[in-house]
């Protein structure tokens, strides 16, 4: 069975009861047990309804399937989201007492870069060939399975979301941060720290999923309506970072980038037609002119995809926020950004001279927070995450109702608090 504590309330008038019948005692006598409190039921109390905490009551049937497919595999965040799964597959087990082949299946899956959409939905359509009772998915790219979701609700199978939000209609509920509530704090302590004034910079961590969009008009939102003096001079999406290393080779290179690559599209698409040996075209060049021209553009976008390919991500971030000599602040929508941001800026010698804040804690965040390369963090509850999205998936298969959002919350991280005992539970490595 879950293990509870006894409530401060109810242990006073037990003492109370206590003392009323034996007066003459001198000191008081507990006859009750306390039960242990759970290691991570800080992650389970920051859940909102705290029905997605629990698991009392939900009575699944052996052998339930409950199928819970995240974006990444093995970076620090999606890895605690996996604690959570497994540990209320656990709970869960212990508490209908079912072991062997009556314990519930419930799984987690997710691509090895969590950026690779196609992988992700590779693993979707293999699940639903499986035919579980219900998925529960953080969609990388909230439109792409589309197709797989139609097709899982004409076999049976209801989807549940976590992590990010999903336009699909027939989604049954939503396990995830307050992402718009949580940019709006981490935008607000960024422009504390920074005076309430001048340029800053966000590093988003894609262009495409719902909580990407969530937390980059969260940020805007808030300096735009509470911090007139603070501006958004540069955005720089992290699923487009081959496009900005392009930029900056052929910035490096002296080469008009968007000449090369209209000339090479052009010619692609047989839009440029060669002329007839000695006619000239309609600028005046003759064909074997025209030909050398095309020859010298088809080599110099090669020069520019050759050095764009030796450039590190941190090159091209470096190269953006080279146009912002002023900026003062930068922040960061999940951990890879953040940390992105630290080493674009320790490359460019201006981590000093501009404060950085972001999303979640890593290793490598808590390392930047300790060093004072990072100022702070917003850090997400992703055990909890996980934990909410399989209790979501078993009432959506029990059918006893489910909330549309399911708040799994956030804590602010800096300095002054990440050794307290009360934050250690929220920072993974």
């Amino acid at each position: 069975m879950k293990k509870r504590l006894v409530s401060a309330g109810v242990a006073a008038c037990t003492v109370i009861m206590l003392c009323a019948c034996s007066p003459e005692e001198e000191e008081d006598i507990f006859t009750g047990d306390v039960a242990e409190r759970l290691p991570y039921q800080d992650n389970l109390d920051l859940i909102s309804p705290a029905a997605y905490s629990e698991i009392d009551g939900l009575d699944l049937e052996p052998g339930t399937y409950i199928s819970v497919i995240g974006k990444e595999e093995n970076s620090p965040y999606w890895q605690q989201v996996k604690a959570g799964v497994e540990q209320a597959a656990d709970d869960l087990n212990e508490i209908l007492g079912y072991s062997g082949n009556d314990s519930l299946k419930i799984t987690f899956n997710a691509p090895s870069d969590g950026e690779d959409i196609d992988e992700q939905v590779n693993i979707l359509d293999e699940e639903m060939a499986r035919y579980p009772d219900v998925i529960a998915i953080a969609s990388i790219d909230e439109e792409a399975s589309a197709v797989q979701f139609d097709l899982a609700t004409e076999n049976g199978i209801p989807i549940v979301a976590f992590d990010s939000g999903n336009a699909y209609q027939g989604i049954q509920s939503t396990c995830r941060t307050d992402n718009t509530k949580a940019a709006a704090e981490g935008a607000s302590k960024l422009c504390e720290a920074i005076g309430d004034s001048g340029e800053i910079a966000l590093i988003v961590h894609d262009a495409v999923s719902e909580n990407g969009k969530e937390r980059e008009n969260g940020l805007k939102e808030e300096i735009e309506n509470s911090h007139p003096g603070v501006t958004v001079a540069e955005t720089i999406y992290m699923d487009d970072l081959d496009g900005l290393k392009r930029e900056a080779a052929a910035q490096q290179l002296g080469f008009n980038l968007e000449e090369i690559m209209a000339a090479a599209e052009a010619q692609e698409s047989g839009q440029e037609n060669t002329p007839a040996e000695g006619q000239e075209t309609s600028s005046g060049e003759t064909a074997e002119e025209q030909t050398a021209e095309e020859e010298q553009q088809s080599e110099e976008l090669e020069q520019v995809n050759s050095l764009a390919e030796s450039m590190s991500d941190a090159d091209a971030v470096a190269y953006a926020l080279e146009k912002h000599p002023d900026l003062k602040g930068c922040f960061g929508t999940n951990d890879d950004s953040t940390q992105l941001a630290v080493e674009a800026l320790s490359q460019a010698e201006r981590i000093d001279s501009v404060t950085v804040m972001g999303f979640d804690a890593g290793s490598a965040q808590l390392s930047s927070l300790e060093s004072g390369d990072v100022d702070g963090l917003i850090v997400q509850n992703p055990f909890g995450m996980g934990y909410a999205a399989v209790i979501a998936g078993a009432r959506t298969v029990l059918e006893i109702g489910n909330e549309a959002e399911v708040d799994t919350g956030y804590i602010w991280v800096d300095q002054e608090n990440m050794e307290d005992e009360s934050i250690q539970a929220f920072l993974y490595e």
